[in-house]
């Protein structure tokens, strides 16, 4: 074994320029080295790197699909929203005109009803105050004729003496039998 490390070792061994040997400047072999695994790596991974581009191109084109189908999908529901928006805004300026034409005519109504109210009070207190005028005229008719009652039965009694009597009531009998015999014919 001691051969084979010699021989791996030892640099005089080895040719200085004629063939495949170790280069031991840092510099060349970096730069070598790295061409070689380049070129290895594009011929070799020409077929991988053009499919690694292919899918991602793929993922790219989709992805970009996708985003346009999502943002055609989120333009039509934003148009739909603001047509949505508009309806509510016509529908609320609806209501809002409906109640304020609403609120015009219960006013109206209101007004119309207190008018009527206040009608119907002003003509029940005229005929409250026209039938406390009749009761009141009653009454004084009622204390009048008691007065005038009470008076002629006084002079009645100071003037009427039993003849006077007598004769009123045959007379008040007569008139009274009169009409029952013109009743029974």
């Amino acid at each position: 074994m001691k051969n084979v490390i010699d021989f791996v070792i030892i640099p005089g061994y080895w040719p200085p320029a004629g063939g495949f040997g170790l280069n031991t400047n840092l510099l060349e072999t970096n730069l070598i080295n790295s061409g070689v695994v380049l070129g290895i790596l594009v011929y070799s991974g020409k077929g991988v790197l053009s499919n690694l581009l292919t899918n991602r191109k793929r993922t790219i084109l989709s992805t970009i699909r996708d985003a346009e189908e999502r943002y055609k999908e989120a333009t039509d529901k934003l148009k739909q929203a603001r047509t949505r928006l508009q309806q509510a805004k016509i529908k609320a300026d609806e209501i809002r005109i409906n109640g304020l034409s609403r609120m015009e005519r219960e006013k109206r109504d209101l007004i119309d009803f207190a008018d009527e109210n206040s009608k119907r009070l002003e003509d029940s207190k005229n005929a409250t105050i026209r039938f406390e005028e009749q009761r009141a005229i009653e009454q004084v008719r009622q204390q009048v004729s008691r007065l005038a009652l009470e008076r002629a039965l006084e002079v009645l009694n100071i003037r009427l003496n039993s003849e006077l009597q007598s004769r009123m009531i045959d007379y008040h009998i007569g008139l009274l039998m009169r009409a029952t015999e013109n009743t029974t014919d």
